[in-house]
């Protein structure tokens, strides 16, 4: 289950959001969000743009896109694939909201008011059969398409073929009538 997401400028580790915490979360989390600081601080041009740092009960997943990192403290039993999802999802968001904005930012947590995507995100990452479900939902839905198109597909031979045997066969019989005439 995703428990906290700390979205930082990559250049200076400044933070730019967070979700807000309730008072045990923050607790539980207080030894990991000083761990996910010192992540901030040793980014480089050069990190990987996605990793997993295990912690304990806690896993720490990070995404750098576009001079902007997004963390977050998930449990370690929680899913890689979904925790990746998640980030990449509050990126895009992000990007179209913020892009422009990132680099001007002056003050702390200058895009506070992203947190309530965040928090209707992580609800939507947080059951991971409800998730998991969803992924093989789209997975079935992708499988439909494609056997759609394979029968169109097949159906646009076939025309093709006939319309090629129509075609052969109208040769021929004007060939008959030319030479029995």
């Amino acid at each position: 289950m995703v428990r906290s997401t700390t979205i930082v400028r990559a250049s200076d580790a400044l933070p730019l959001a967070a979700t807000v915490d309730d008072e045990q979360t923050e607790q539980e989390l207080q030894e990991h969000k000083q761990q996910a600081k010192l992540i901030f601080r040793r980014i480089t041009p050069n990190s990987e743009p996605l990793c997993s740092i295990e912690s304990g009960p806690y896993t720490l997943h990070y995404m750098i896109a576009d001079n902007v990192v997004y963390l977050t403290i998930a449990d370690k039993s929680y899913p890689r694939k979904l925790a990746f999802s998640y980030l990449d999802e509050l990126s895009k968001e992000f990007q179209n909201s913020y892009g422009a904005k990132v680099e001007g930012a002056r003050k702390p947590y200058a895009f506070v008011g992203f947190d309530t995507f965040m928090s209707k995100t992580a609800r939507l990452y947080q059951d991971t059969r409800t998730a998991s479900a969803a992924g093989s939902h789209l997975d079935r839905l992708n499988d439909d398409l494609q056997d759609v198109t394979r029968i169109m597909t097949k159906n646009m031979e076939e025309l093709l073929w006939h319309l090629s045997s129509a075609f052969w066969t109208s040769q021929k019989s004007a060939r008959y009538n030319v030479e029995y005439t």
